[in-house]
């Protein structure tokens, strides 16, 4: 059976967010249709809300509905270490955790030169910026490890040689239970790197 014209915009709606296939975005949108009222309400101007109120913030890049996120608004953040990542996603991921205390700078990609994806298409000159302006003693590279992320992390160090800043980068490597045997020959190089002494 052919679904009505609108259950078909809705699935087809559906299948535009990232991992969802035909068969999800039908679920989804059956699922939806038994919703009631005010949960559609909800729903529609949550949706609306996200595209007309979410920004970036001005001075760090990561999702806000002000100015500034409430990370660079916090007085009781370490001002003097910044965390670089690639995505807003990183940011939630480390706040969740909760070990970090300092601040952030969200790039918004990768250099990847075959994407078309450039130094001056991320969010470098602000970091410089902000990395003169506020002090900053530490920054904190929390990039993937693939050829798009040490090439980042190599432009990076190169833009702040001759500063007097500490430059570090998370570890990488082997999982916290994992078999050596299943692990990919990229992940085992970047662990034996990055080794550290046992005291």
């Amino acid at each position: 059976m052919n679904y009505p014209k609108t259950i078909l915009n809705l699935i087809e709606s559906f299948k535009k967010l990232p991992g969802i296939g035909e068969k999800t975005a039908e679920r989804l949108a059956l699922a939806a249709l038994n919703l009631d009222e005010e949960d559609i309400e909800i729903f529609s101007s949550s949706l609306k809300n996200g595209k007309t109120k979410i920004k970036k913030c001005e001075k760090c890049g990561s999702l806000t509905e002000e100015t500034y996120c409430n990370i660079c608004e916090d007085p009781k953040r370490d001002n003097s270490t910044l965390c670089v990542v690639e995505e807003c996603k990183n940011v939630i991921q480390f706040e969740k955790v909760g070990i970090f205390k300092g601040k952030y700078h969200v790039l918004g990609a990768l250099i990847s030169p075959l994407d078309g994806i450039n130094p001056e298409n991320i969010n470098l000159n602000s970091l410089i910026k902000r990395i003169e302006d506020e002090s900053i003693a530490e920054i904190i590279l929390a990039i993937k490890p693939s050829i798009e992320g040490e090439t980042t992390a190599l432009y990076i160090r190169k833009m702040l040689e001759g500063k007097d800043i500490k430059i570090t980068k998370i570890a990488h490597g082997i999982p916290m239970g994992a078999d050596i045997d299943y692990i990919d020959p990229l992940t085992l190089e970047i662990a034996m790197e990055d080794r550290t002494t046992i005291s």
